[in-house]
């Protein structure tokens, strides 16, 4: 299958799933980051704000920071992405409607992550993953100072044996699906 056929099949299941799958999918994918020996020695977690079809994390960014991780979430800024410290009280409805930071976030440079969790369309267990073809993330990752430990997120279902790849998509270090 070529990627925008991955996309396809992958956006019509994830949108399939009922509201009561996805909670109980996405309370099993971050238990298990929860119990990663990276995600309990960080203390700087990068990770997103979820679109409706992802794993949801508005709980979860919550419960990080009050358990004294320090959180940063993406804002697309044009054609890049940047990150910036978690604040529930300054996001604002952003690209691709998508809660991000506002103007008076602050940044949180990429060499001050320690983790991220990061979302995608299909992966496998070697860390291959599949975005949604914009390249966000694969830019990020490549920047020279970014040196956080990564792993992707999906439901089971988007696990998959083999993906496309091209020389710009960057591998994760480990991949959690629930």
């Amino acid at each position: 299958m070529d990627k925008s056929k991955i996309r396809a099949a992958m956006r019509q299941r994830n949108r399939a799933l009922a509201a009561e799958e996805r909670e109980a999918a996405s309370a099993r994918i971050f238990r298990q980051v929860e119990k990663h020996e990276r995600f309990l020695g960080a203390e700087v977690v990068a990770a997103f704000c979820a679109l409706r079809d992802e794993p949801t994390t508005e709980a979860v960014l919550k419960r990080w920071a009050q358990q004294g991780k320090r959180v940063a979430v993406p804002r697309v800024e044009g054609e890049q992405m940047r990150f910036f410290y978690y604040e529930p009280s300054k996001l604002v409805r952003g690209a691709f409607g998508i809660e991000e930071p506002g103007e008076e976030a602050e940044l949180c440079p990429p060499c001050a992550m320690d983790l991220m969790v990061v979302p995608g369309v299909a992966f496998t267990a070697e860390g291959d993953r599949l975005g949604r073809g914009k390249g966000y993330y694969d830019k990020y990752l490549s920047q020279s100072d970014f040196r956080a430990y990564t792993i992707g997120v999906g439901y089971a279902h988007q696990l998959m044996e083999t993906l496309p790849a091209e020389e710009h998509d960057r591998q994760l270090d480990a991949v959690i699906v629930g």
